[in-house]
């Protein structure tokens, strides 16, 4: 039995071969997205959701935030987010009014696979993160017909860490893993497809059999939707009920597919009855400012009002991925809860304002060891992957890794701007070729490298020969590119020289509906050949204040 809509994907990601190729480019669906809302910038150009006046304007994390997780205790609230192929993993954020925003640091180093959904819970003073992890090319993963994922948790005594090595659970073939607490003091973890599983008393492995205790909510045979899709199980245990909140209709696909539904039980055996008026979240039409709304977490605001994080794609913005939603609800006299935001599109009262000074991330700046994880992740990468950056007078040193950038791992920062542009200074030591991509996966890039001796531009993951790409510029240069909209340009400059551009792609499709693997495209450096290079002077810039 298949046990999500990420079964349909499994063969794509086993097998390297037969990925589909850019189309024509991704529109926005409707003119009345095509102007760019009135969001605030900050100081490296970028999109900040406090709009400074009691308001703010989503999305409150921008950029690739998939699967959104956020626990309150107390007044903080800390979230995070599926990492996949990316490690460090598990990158732990803080917020006291669930608007802004600052990285903590990751929780995972070591590359077990692709992580997906996960669940942060807190349970008599400890803090745990439940981890599924896809790996089709470990044999100890597989499940038979189900999906090849294990569930690993990691424990601490407090949400900065440090984390425990990650614990093998005994729990394959399923993923999203929702941790809650029955009326009998027992623990267990929902699980997507509507299965549950109870867990041992402090919270490590599975107790007991997988069983299915919830069927979904059926979703109108004439919906537009990518797949049933039961996934995201969150529980929330509140005036007496157990509310199940889970996503259904598939994460990516058409713009309506992804939506949020909730079911309500007075005991955590069930039954469980399901919300008359559910989906409680979905994007309804292409013309809207989000699609794929879906996989939602309840929480508690700082005033004790409601909110419900979860992702969506930005209309026309698929190259993001799926980035960070806040919007209200309230409880309906029958208990049920009723989201406020509308389509999002408009700005919306902030929660009480207990801000914990300042959000985001600065992209730009020294390079630092605190950079891994919270800034900076490598792609894929293999056991001993740290030992090949070092960090010297705010510069990076990355040794290099396989043939080309397809097999070097690339070290990559999430973007979270409709236009942007990146620069970096470089320095090649040894048969290095070292440069700057917009990187989605191995098969799937744009960019520009370069050795001592020659210029090297890729396009869809292979290099291409026309047009010729022109001369190099010796072993120190600095790479820079600019993406206007999903159109890239790549430029190189030698030392005192200026800037000369060398390519221009459009990348608008490079993303999960014709790539596969629910990823997002990123700036990335990579170093490949033999030797190593040397990047420092990394700047980054939103072009959405310029008007772009």
């Amino acid at each position: 039995m298949a046990h999500s809509r990420r079964d349909a994907m499994l063969l794509g990601l086993a097998s390297t071969a037969g990925l589909a190729m850019p189309g024509l480019g991704e529109a926005r669906a409707s003119d009345s997205c095509a102007s760019a809302p009135a969001w605030r910038y900050g100081a490296e150009g970028e999109r900040l959701a406090d709009l400074g006046n009691g308001r703010f304007l989503n999305p409150v994390l921008s950029g690739d935030r998939p699967d959104p997780n956020i626990l309150k205790d107390g007044d903080d609230y800390w979230a995070t987010f599926s990492s996949f192929d990316y490690f460090p993993a598990v990158v732990i954020w803080h917020s006291r009014d669930l608007v802004n925003w600052r990285p903590v640091g990751p929780a995972l180093t070591v590359p077990l696979g692709s992580v997906w959904a996960l669940d942060i819970a807190k349970h008599e003073g400890r803090y745990f993160i439940y981890i599924p992890v896809f790996n089709p090319t470990d044999p100890s993963f597989s499940a038979g017909p189900a999906i090849p994922c294990k569930i690993f948790v990691v424990h601490a005594d407090r949400m900065e860490g440090p984390w425990s090595a990650p614990v093998d659970m005994d729990i394959k073939g399923y993923i999203d893993p929702g941790h809650a607490v029955g009326e009998d003091g027992k623990r267990y973890l929902f699980l997507n497809g509507g299965a549950r599983v109870r867990i041992s008393d402090d919270g490590l492995r599975r107790d007991g059999p997988i069983e299915q205790v919830y069927a979904g909510w059926p979703i109108p045979d004439d919906w537009i939707i990518e797949a049933l899709a039961l996934e995201g199980p969150k529980v929330l245990r509140r005036d007496g009920w157990f509310y199940l909140f889970s996503g259904q209709g598939g994460t990516a696909g058409p713009p309506t597919s992804h939506m949020v539904i909730v079911a309500r039980s007075r005991s955590i055996n069930g039954p469980w009855e399901n919300c008359p008026h559910n989906p409680i979240v979905r994007t309804a039409r292409a013309g809207e400012p989000w699609w794929s709304r879906g996989h939602g977490t309840a929480v508690e605001g700082p005033a004790g009002d409601w909110w419900l994080a979860y992702h969506g794609y930005e209309n026309g913005y698929r190259t993001l991925g799926r980035q960070m939603l806040l919007e209200p609800f309230v409880w309906d006299a029958d208990g049920w809860p009723r989201m406020t935001g509308g389509d999002l599109s408009a700005a919306l009262p902030m929660p009480a304002a207990r801000r914990a000074g300042g959000s985001g991330l600065a992209l730009s700046g020294p390079f630092k060891p605190s950079d891994m994880g919270s800034r900076l992740a490598f792609f894929a990468p293999q056991k001993d992957y740290l030992d090949r950056a070092a960090f010297r007078d705010g510069a990076l040193v990355l040794k290099a890794q396989g043939k080309g950038p397809a097999e070097s791992s690339p070290l990559a920062f999430i973007a979270g701007d409709r236009s942007y542009e990146v620069s970096v200074d470089v320095e090649l030591e040894g048969g290095a070729q070292a440069g700057l991509l917009l990187f989605y996966n191995p098969q799937y890039f744009v960019g520009l490298g370069s050795d001592v001796g020659a210029l090297h531009n890729y396009k869809v993951g292979r290099e291409q020969g026309y047009p010729p790409p022109g001369p190099a510029e010796g072993g120190r240069f600095s790479l820079r590119v600019v993406n206007d909209d999903n159109v890239a340009s790549f430029h190189i400059r030698g030392a005192g020289k200026a800037w000369r551009k060398i390519i221009s792609y459009e990348v608008s499709s490079y993303h999960h509906n014709l790539a596969d693997g629910f990823l997002s495209l990123r700036p990335a450096l990579f170093v490949s050949g033999a030797g190593q290079a040397r990047f420092s002077n990394l700047l980054y810039r939103g072009r959405g204040s310029q008007g772009a």
